[in-house]
């Protein structure tokens, strides 16, 4: 029985080549899961063709076959990237045996290549939804520092705004993202735990270190780790992480040996370490060193209508949760309150938000009924007319337009000159509100990007 015999027994479907040539062609045109590859082949040697297989098909598992399994050419396969050797005359039982293996290793490597895509699209810039000036220089300034070799970046940003996200996409987007992605939350975890955490552990390094442990610097070699409220680090522990970012080396506790490091420090805060700096609460020296690249996430109240766009995002996303018909959108006076509302816990609370109304909601849309009491709050209730006006109307009267003229005013005084904050509270539109302030002559951009105050540009 020869070996294409054997193996069509076994339920392969076997492709021969009896050359070199002959072997490339199918290689490259039909691309097998596994090569059974001869040393010695008549126009040269199989070596040669392992290269090249394994420069065009990486993921191809060869597997070499020789009547001479000597050191030296079994050192160049498996440095060249062989699988396995088989000596001949081949035994078809462990011929068979390797192939199995060779196939559940093709299996298990299509596999990783899937789930590493599925990654890179779930965490992918195109994840951040939003249309606003604000959080499209973030996502701009993101995608920028992805694709740099800069190995410290700072994220900065209230709670919920998707500071986690951010640390995500720059690193799926990076030459990184087949490496690991670690994250720790620096205020979760007791100030004597994080160093080990971080750095690893000696045997006996302290009564429970039974053994060495590997920490997060060690585990993500070549990749990300995140470091989530980083404000929460205690000044010692700032004082050695430092040490790492300029020297790129750190020990484990209870250590004596300097380890290499080579990994990509994201850090994010929702405290301005800038101030947190000046107060003696984070060292100043390491504040410039991850903000050499700085990234402000802007908060949902500031980001106009955005907070829209992600309702309709999350409405499809708990869509396949709800039992009854799909929900289609907001109604209009959900819609409105959802302009208004402030959104201080930010993205987090809009998504818990529409999450409830997917598990309340009975209708299409949702509407007021299952809102959380904080949203119908702002507006007195949602879905009453207040019973008096704020304003009195003088005995002699008054132009209408003096009043408008009056509220307006003072709208954009009262935000800085923030046409965004000043058009929510007026409830027209940001247009609407510029024709108004230039109608009266009181348009002041004083020099800022149009439609932002001073604060919003920088």
């Amino acid at each position: 029985m020869t070996l294409a015999e054997a193996v069509r027994s076994w339920n392969y479907s076997p492709l021969e080549a009896d050359n070199i040539e002959s072997a490339r062609d199918v290689v490259n045109n039909e691309e097998p899961d596994v090569v059974l590859l001869d040393i010695d082949l008549p126009d040269g040697s199989g070596l040669d063709l392992l290269e090249e297989i394994k420069e065009t098909a990486p993921e191809t598992v060869v597997i070499m076959i020789t009547g001479n399994i000597s050191v030296p050419n079994t050192i160049a396969a498996l440095r060249g990237g062989a699988h396995d050797f088989i000596g001949k005359p081949v035994r078809l039982e462990e011929l068979r045996v390797t192939l199995r293996n060779a196939i559940e290793i093709k299996r298990l490597r299509r596999e990783v290549t899937q789930v590493r895509h599925e990654r890179k699209s779930a965490f992918s810039f195109d994840q951040i939804i939003g249309e606003s000036g604000s959080i499209k220089r973030a996502k701009d300034l993101a995608e920028k520092v992805a694709l740099s070799d800069v190995n410290a970046i700072l994220l900065q940003g209230e709670t919920g705004t998707g500071k986690d996200l951010f640390a995500r996409a720059i690193h799926f987007a990076s030459v990184r993202s087949d490496a690991p992605y670690l994250a720790i939350n620096c205020a979760a975890l007791p100030a004597n735990l994080i160093e080990s955490e971080l750095f690893g552990y000696e045997k006996g390094a302290f009564t429970d270190a039974k053994q060495r442990k590997e920490g997060l610097f060690e585990q993500a070699q070549g990749g990300t780790i995140f470091l989530d409220e980083i404000g929460e680090m205690e000044l010692g522990l700032q004082a050695k992480l430092l040490r790492v970012l300029e020297e790129n080396t750190f020990r484990r506790v209870g250590g004596l040996k300097d380890i290499t490091f080579d990994a990509r420090i994201i850090a994010a805060s929702n405290k301005n370490l800038k101030d947190e700096s000046e107060a003696g609460n984070f060292r100043l020296d390491l504040f410039y060193r991850l903000s050499v690249i700085q990234i402000d996430i802007p908060p949902l109240r500031e980001r106009e209508d955005d907070c829209l766009l992600l309702a309709d995002h999350f409405i499809e996303r708990n869509n396949p949760k709800r039992r009854g018909e799909k929900l289609k959108g907001l109604s209009a006076k959900t819609s409105e309150i959802f302009r208004r509302h402030q959104w201080k816990g930010n993205v987090r609370e809009l998504r818990n938000v529409i999450e409830r109304a997917s598990i309340l909601e009975d209708s299409d849309q949702v509407s007021t009924a299952h809102l959380p009491a904080d949203l119908l709050k702002d507006l007195g209730g949602g879905a009453e007319t207040p019973s008096h006006f704020p304003v009195r109307l003088p005995a002699g009267g008054i132009a209408l337009d003096d009043v408008e003229e009056m509220l307006v005013t003072q709208a954009y005084e009262s935000t800085n000159h923030n046409l965004t904050r000043a058009a929510r509270l007026l409830r027209i539109s940001r247009d609407q509100l510029r024709y108004k302030l230039k109608k009266y002559g009181s348009y002041r951009p004083d020099g800022a990007l149009e439609g932002e105050s001073r604060s919003d540009a920088a």
